[in-house]
């Protein structure tokens, strides 16, 4: 039984949808309620964890299990790339606050450190996936063992995007456009790669779902920041309501889509279908 998702455009519209949700919601929790990068790190881990359980117990591919669990390792990513790499120093906090939450403030590790260490992490686990013989293609990953890896990548990923994504916009000097416009630039020489069959398809994929997450970052930012910071200062608040709204409407849609499909497919395998239609498959 087919897991994952088919890899489409509305596969990536719906990444980014959720990257960015998860960069203002971890936000949200973290820094406009105070809770702090400690304790939403933990907090936001362990809904992972039960959206992963939920996900992994499922018998074939459902919309709403599987982009709950990207949501969840996105709002986890962002405030584990948070608490690696920021400390309670001014550069880090805004209106006059010297401290968030309760716990450590964070392991002021830097944007260099981090993504190294993050690197690292995500090239272990391929290495570990490479050596347990199983598929990294995304459709053909029907085993436990191939999509607890699969997720555990993900979750790499998207904490390793954060903190690019977070040095863009905040250390390198190109602003939240400036960084969103360099990350775009990058997934376009990806879609060109594709044609010319140079790059493995399979490591596009997972390039670009690296990528994808550095640019919601900075879209997330480019909403909630100060104007005065090169933001729309929309609000962590405001913006999570609205990028949840468009979450929900393109998994409903995507529900729909999954459904009509299953059905095209049990209308074909029918004994009235006749020989001619049996076997076909469709695609919309």
């Amino acid at each position: 039984m087919k897991k994952l998702p088919e890899v489409t455009l509305a596969f990536w519209i719906m990444k980014i949808a959720a990257t960015t949700l998860g960069e203002t919601a971890g936000d949200l929790f973290a820094q406009t309620l105070g809770f702090g990068y400690f304790l939403t790190t933990i907090a936001l881990f362990l809904i992972f964890v039960a959206t992963l359980v939920v996900q992994l117990r499922s018998a074939r591919y459902n919309p709403f299990f599987y982009w709950t669990v990207i949501l969840s390792t996105s709002m986890a990513g962002t405030t584990m790339s948070d608490f690696m790499n920021r400390d309670a120093g001014a550069g880090y906090l805004s209106n006059g606050a010297t401290s968030l939450g309760w716990g450590p403030q964070g392991l002021g590790l830097g944007y260099p450190v981090g993504a190294a260490a993050l690197v690292s992490l995500l090239l272990a686990i391929f290495f570990v996936w490479r050596m347990s013989g199983m598929t990294f293609q995304i459709r053909d990953i029907v085993t436990f063992r191939g999509e607890a890896l699969f997720w555990l990548a993900i979750l790499a990923s998207n904490t390793l995007g954060t903190s690019t994504g977070d040095f863009l916009s905040d250390t390198s000097g190109l602003g939240y456009a400036g960084g969103a416009l360099l990350v775009v630039g990058l997934l376009a020489v990806l879609v060109a790669l594709m044609k010319v069959s140079v790059v493995p398809n399979v490591l596009l994929f997972w390039i670009a779902f690296v990528l994808t997450r550095p640019l919601g970052a900075t879209a997330g930012d480019f909403l909630t920041k100060p104007l005065a910071k090169g933001g729309l200062d929309l609000g962590t608040a405001g913006s999570s309501a609205v990028l949840l709204t468009v979450l929900f409407g393109l998994m409903a849609y995507a529900y729909i889509r999954e459904l009509r499909g299953a059905k095209l497919i049990a209308e074909t395998a029918s004994p009235e279908a006749g020989p001619f239609l049996q076997g076909t498959r469709f695609r919309g």
